[in-house]
């Protein structure tokens, strides 16, 4: 149990007030991190300039949980170009931006981990989430090249794919029962996930048990993926 605890640890998690982000951030706590913990209110991270605050005032990080998200329900020909700019600002650059942040002080330490929050949507679009889909691949494959370039220096990069999991930005889409008995039928467990379900998989990868691990995309949906 040593292996997972966090003792001495800075973590910053973005979207970290409601849903997985929530629940990641209290996992890390329960096992000894300092978290820092973001919402839109605290930094928009659509803003490139309120990124970099948040940076700066969150000083050593030494696990990085890029949960924050935004997510519109278009298909391709109704989206707008603020629509756009706010899912590519938010789901990709600002993962870029504070991964460049906190990488000089992770490779001096020789220790970092960096987790992103995917979706399943990256394997299985839904033709409502094109963008959103994009975005979450685009970050993936990211992922996977600093996992890479950064491994020497004892940080690791991984990432979460959730399928449907029960949380409060969920809440309107679950609420039709059709909807529902559609998604559940694609779901081999036979159940919508809960933020729960992710937060044991992101204490591995954020700990020293997961030492070993980088480079991965892990699908926590329930068999969704397959």
């Amino acid at each position: 149990m040593m292996n997972f605890q966090l003792n001495g640890r800075t973590a910053l998690v973005t979207g970290s007030t409601r849903g997985i982000g929530l629940a990641i951030a209290d996992m890390l706590e329960q096992y000894g991190a300092r978290v820092i913990r973001h919402n839109s209110r605290v930094a928009d991270l659509a803003s490139s300039m309120e990124t970099a605050r948040l940076l700066d005032e969150a000083g050593p990080v030494d696990i990085l949980v890029l949960n924050a998200s935004v997510q519109h329900y278009r298909t391709v020909e109704d989206f707008n170009e603020d629509e756009l700019a706010a899912q590519v600002n938010v789901n990709l650059r600002s993962g870029f931006q504070l991964i460049q942040g906190v990488l000089p002080g992770m490779r001096a330490r020789r220790w970092g981990r960096v987790l992103s929050i995917g979706s399943v949507n990256q394997w299985k679009q839904s033709p409502r989430l094109a963008v959103y889909a994009a975005t979450k691949s685009a970050l993936s494959n990211l992922m996977q090249n600093c996992a890479r370039t950064y491994a020497a220096d004892g940080i690791t990069f991984n990432t979460l794919a959730p399928g449907v999991i029960a949380t409060d930005r969920n809440r309107n889409a679950l609420a039709d029962a059709a909807t529902v008995e559609t998604l559940l039928q694609r779901i081999p467990a036979g159940r919508f996930g809960t933020p729960e379900d992710c937060a044991g998989a992101a204490l591995l990868l954020c700990s020293d048990a997961g030492a070993y691990i980088t480079g991965t995309d892990i699908p926590v949906a329930g068999g969704m993926q397959l």
